[in-house]
């Protein structure tokens, strides 16, 4: 029997739970009324809707509850529990007709809450660097450092497309306290991150241009500009195998892309919800992502660590199709013999998924790492070898 990767993936059901700490006080009224409200505390959920009538909840498409009246009127909660280190989906039905819910929600493990006693790291004041390889170019970065950081002693690098959005440590990346925890854990090394917004000229956006055009441009402005900005005043190793780059969506193919053409700058790559489609695709004239699954198969091989994630809701446009090139680039990495891991869920183009799992991607991306070393010759993980490529089946029709 052929083994098959079904595009409807259920994850966790509600289960009751203790949400003593939490309370529907900290939800927008708005969302209650728009049936859009939900809080959490790890794995502890609650939701809140307003509704005459007794409203049924679906988390996951599984039916969960009783949903019990609250104490504002005309308010029904529940409180469950979910698995944490992913995203769900919710809606609710309301005399048999489907109201409010959202399709991404973020489910934080523990290691996405700052611990108690974990010194925090230090971010730099935003930057700005004038680009001339995309002439003109201003582009907003700011620097992360743990606080296990030593001048006196070369740390890694980790480069991060759309930076601007791990700036906010109680954001929803929750980056800022992963890279504490972990590194206080030592289930990472001391890494530097750099975080990178796409860039402006006056006010032409250039993010596409950046991060979905298949050349080494990127890699260049990263290499030749903005990275030597960043090692005058952080001492950083300068081999790839102590360098990561990560991304979402455009993000994400930029990541591939640029350990691709200099797997001798990047070696560690994270692609969530990658755009490995044709946005910058001019047949002729400039290469487009959607050229990777079939050039990870025919070129020679990088020595390269890849993580990639999406979810089976993800865009179908003239672009392409995100969760295909996704699949295929996992089946080419695969047949090829990459160090690669595939997380595929039921998301739509969304973070939710990416974030809630970044102390996952983290320490697989870094394990076995060695300071001593400078190098790696990275080999796909048994038990990824001993699993058959992904199969697809059309659930929706």
């Amino acid at each position: 029997m052929r083994n098959s990767l079904v595009l409807l993936i259920a994850f966790a059901c509600a289960v009751p739970g203790d949400a003593a700490k939490l309370d529907i006080s900290q939800m927008p009224d708005a969302d209650i009324k728009k049936g859009t409200a939900v809080v959490s505390e790890g794995p502890d959920f609650l939701w809140a809707v307003e509704a005459e009538k007794q409203p049924i909840l679906f988390v996951d498409d599984q039916r969960v509850g009783p949903l019990k009246r609250a104490s504002k009127n005309g308010v029904w909660s529940y409180s469950g529990k979910l698995q944490t280190g992913t995203s769900h989906a919710f809606y609710y039905t309301i005399d048999g007709k489907r109201f409010g819910g959202l399709t991404d929600f973020h489910a934080y493990g523990p290691d996405s809450y700052l611990q108690p006693g974990v010194p925090k790291g230090k971010l730099s004041e935003k930057m700005v660097h004038t680009s001339r390889i995309y002439p003109g170019m201003k582009s907003d970065y700011w620097v992360y450092a743990p606080a296990q950081y030593d001048p006196n002693t070369p740390a890694a690098l980790m480069v991060w497309n759309d930076g601007y959005q791990l700036v906010e440590r109680d954001g929803v990346t929750r980056a800022q306290n992963v890279f504490d925890n972990l590194t206080y854990q030592k289930k990472l090394p001391v890494i530097v991150h750099v975080l990178i917004s796409p860039g402006t000229v006056g006010d032409k956006a250039m993010r596409s241009i950046e991060y979905d055009v298949v050349s080494d441009l990127y890699d260049r402005f990263l290499n030749e500009e903005l990275l030597p900005e960043v090692y005058a005043k952080y001492n950083i190793r300068r081999d790839a195998y102590s360098h990561a780059i990560a991304g979402n969506s455009s993000g994400g193919i930029c990541s591939f892309n640029a350990a691709w053409w200099h797997p001798e700058l990047f070696s560690r790559v994270l692609s969530r919800i990658g755009t490995f489609t044709s946005i910058q695709w001019k047949p002729g004239e400039i290469d487009g992502g959607n050229i990777f699954p079939f050039a990870v198969r025919k070129e020679p091989k990088r020595n390269i660590r890849v993580w990639l994630q999406d979810g089976s809701e993800d865009m179908e446009n003239r672009q392409g199709s995100w969760p295909l090139q996704n699949i295929q680039m996992a089946n080419a990495l695969k047949i090829r013999d990459y160090d690669f891991h595939f997380v595929f869920g039921n998301g739509t183009h969304n973070h939710a998924q990416g974030e809630s799992e970044l102390p996952e991607e983290m320490q697989w991306l870094w394990r076995d790492y060695d300071p001593a070393k400078t190098e790696q010759i990275f080999e796909m993980e048994p038990v990824e070898k001993a699993k058959p490529v992904f199969r697809v089946k059309i659930y929706n029709r």
